[in-house]
């Protein structure tokens, strides 16, 4: 049986939908069966960064109960989407979507779930239906304070909150700390993306960061959170990276601690 993981923000710009293609592909390249769900059905996106413009079956055909979830399924190189409607403006139940995904987690090993920037019915449905979920946020304070009030909601309903993604990070003084966000929140950072310009250059090419740029930080970071998650070691790409192995990172420890989480 597969495992949904949701992907949540209350704030926009943080980089919701471009961390769910990178991590959906970084889940396929350890072999596994990987579907990645729209679950932005107001504004969605994942579409757009995929090349899936305008579909005819769409997650919101889905929860209308017109079609069956798999007559959905976009088939893409690395892993297969399940887009949303940009014209669709007919109502829709995203609290269904937790029943609608069940069938589909015997076909795939991931199911990964992008979400609204705004906490209503379609956030409430994607966190609902999440075996597992991450926030993006970023290193600013207005930021944190939209993090903070998105991992309250999550712990108020009992929602199986793993830990924090960090994108966008500068690497300046003037940024919280991956320590300081983690001290903040009471919740296990488990990556820190670096800022990097491919990142956009390569939803202008309708690609995942890793097909653009496969040897760069970010795509070494979420390569390291994939194998975390699938109980696996991440050799990485660069020698010098091994000197994390000699003082490791917040992150890095996060990592450890879930991936032998796994065997116990």
């Amino acid at each position: 049986m597969g495992k949904i993981i949701s992907i949540l923000s209350l704030k926009g710009g943080v980089g919701k939908t471009s961390t769910v293609t990178a991590l959906g592909d970084a889940l396929s390249k350890f072999g596994k069966k990987v579907l990645l769900v729209d679950g932005n059905l107001s504004a969605p996106n994942l579409g757009l960064h995929l090349n899936v413009i305008d579909p005819e079956k769409t997650l919101h055909h889905v929860l209308r109960g017109e079609i069956n979830p798999k007559d959905a399924v976009h088939k893409l190189e690395n892993f297969d989407i399940i887009p949303s409607s940009l014209h669709n403006k007919s109502q829709v139940n995203p609290l269904k979507l937790k029943d609608k995904l069940k069938g589909l987690k015997r076909k795939y090993d991931l199911i990964i779930i992008d979400s609204p920037p705004s906490l209503n019915e379609e956030s409430r449905g994607v966190m609902n239906a999440a075996d597992n979920i991450f926030i993006v946020t970023t290193p600013d304070y207005p930021t944190m304070s939209t993090t903070l009030k998105t991992a309250k909601m999550i712990k108020q309903r009992g929602a199986p909150l793993t830990g924090l993604i960090i994108n966008k990070v500068y690497k300046k003084n003037f940024e919280l700390s991956a320590n300081d966000i983690e001290k903040t929140t009471e919740i296990p950072v488990m990556a820190v993306l670096p800022h990097d310009i491919n990142v956009p250059k390569a939803q202008s090419k309708f690609k995942t960061h890793a097909q653009h740029n496969p040897k760069s930080e970010v795509t070494d970071e979420i390569n390291r959170l994939a194998a975390s998650l699938l109980g696996k070691k991440h050799k990485p790409i660069k020698m010098k990276r091994m000197f994390r192995w000699i003082k490791p990172k917040r992150q890095d420890i996060n990592r450890t601690i879930f991936y032998e989480s796994l065997f116990e």
